[in-house]
């Protein structure tokens, strides 16, 4: 089970902080990350991270200003977003593949597992 929280209204230029705690099964390794989905859009890989090493993979468009870290002991990854654009806007959700084998992947298909979305708007 995944629980996201986090998100909001914000201007451009602000920041915001997204968190995503998971729970159940455990795993020996696997990846948590954010995809996001603006309307009448795809769902679109933002960044994820591997559990054990800490691997990260973002996309382009985010690269410089959104930070995603984790706390083992939590089991919580947090997703810290900065210098935010009005497109940047959508619904973010945080994500679980119970694997990693060396690659973190950015098709939706490949994560098991979702949180319930939480949405961030950021204003021009």
């Amino acid at each position: 089970q995944l629980q996201a929280s986090g998100g909001g209204l914000v201007q451009a230029g602000g920041s915001l902080r997204l968190s995503c705690a998971a729970s159940g099964r455990t795993f020996s390794d696997y990846v948590m990350g954010w995809f996001r989905q603006a309307p009448g859009k795809e769902r679109e890989f933002v960044v994820a991270i591997s559990w054990s090493g800490g691997s990260t993979r973002y996309v382009d468009s985010v690269k410089g200003r959104f930070t995603i870290s984790r706390d083992n002991a939590k089991n919580t990854v947090y997703l810290e977003m900065n210098s935010l654009k009005p497109e940047d806007t959508a619904v973010y959700y945080c994500a679980f593949m119970p694997r990693y084998y060396g690659t973190i992947y950015t098709r939706p298909q490949e994560y098991d597992y979702w949180g319930q979305g939480t949405q961030v708007t950021v204003s021009s």
